[in-house]
C-alpha cells in the first residue's frame, strides 16, 4: 500500500506528471504519476496544486481493465 495519503497536495509529490495525448486543448485532463513506493497518483490538470488521489497499481489496473471492457461507457 502506498504510504502517500489521499488528498495530499499534488504539487508536493515531486513526481513527473503525464497526461494522455488524447486530452483536449482546453487542458481538461487527468494526469497520472508513478510514486516511488509503487502507487499511482492522479490529479486534475486544471488544479495542479490541488489534491491528488492515490491508488495502488492493483486498484488502477482493475479500473483500466473495466474501462477497456466498457464498464463505464454509460457515464459518457
Amino acid at each position: 500500500m502506498p504510504s502517500v495519503p489521499n488528498g495530499v497536495r499534488a504539487s508536493s509529490l515531486g513526481v513527473r506528471w503525464t497526461k494522455s495525448r488524447h486530452s483536449n486543448a482546453e487542458g481538461n485532463c487527468v494526469e497520472v504519476a508513478a510514486l516511488a513506493e509503487g502507487g499511482v497518483a492522479l490529479r486534475n490538470s486544471r488544479d495542479p496544486h490541488g489534491p491528488a488521489l492515490i491508488y495502488t497499481s492493483t486498484e488502477l489496473a482493475a479500473f483500466l481493465i473495466g474501462a477497456k471492457e466498457g464498464e463505464f461507457d454509460d457515464l459518457l
